[in-house]
């Protein structure tokens, strides 16, 4: 059933039917095979894609690529936990290469992010290091497009 799990990835409003007409299968296996997705924690919840740009609530994004020193016994996984925990905090990931942990955070304004990495983030005992890097624009998020066309003028000449 792992084109279930896809589908349900591009499209969680799926109706049970829907997705019994795309997999050849009967609502009631689909039924029963998400329910017991649910139960196992391979999916963990349904959410809705926003764009907040079109809103107009202010909201801004950060990715926050962090430096730790894991501590021994535990490795990334206490301060994983202790990060994933505060309110601004939307994902983490452990990463290869050149830093550790990579977060993305929101916030109302960029202050308040900075202020986020300044006071909260930055002085936790195993944090070595940041780099903030502000999103400006949001081209795809999860598969979603998310930018209509728009007309590039910036190649108009003038007769």
């Amino acid at each position: 059933m792992d084109r279930l799990l896809n589908l349900l990835e591009e499209n969680a409003r799926y109706t049970n039917e829907q997705l019994a007409v795309m997999l050849g299968r009967t609502e009631e296996d689909v039924a029963a095979a998400i329910e017991a997705y649910e139960k196992s924690g391979v999916i963990r919840g349904y959410k809705a894609l926003v764009d907040w740009d079109k809103t107009g609530e202010d909201k801004i994004f950060a990715r926050i690529e962090i430096k730790v020193t894991p501590k021994k016994d535990f490795g990334f996984e206490e301060i994983a936990r202790t990060i994933m925990e505060f309110e601004e905090v939307q994902s983490v990931y452990l990463m290869s290469g050149g830093y550790d942990l990579a977060l993305t955070v929101s916030g109302r304004n960029f202050k308040e992010v900075a202020l986020f990495v300044a006071h909260r983030l930055s002085p936790l005992d195993s944090v070595n290091s940041t780099a903030t890097h502000f999103v400006l624009k949001k081209y795809k998020e999860r598969g979603a497009i998310l930018v209509e066309e728009e007309k590039d003028e910036r190649r108009m000449t003038l007769l």
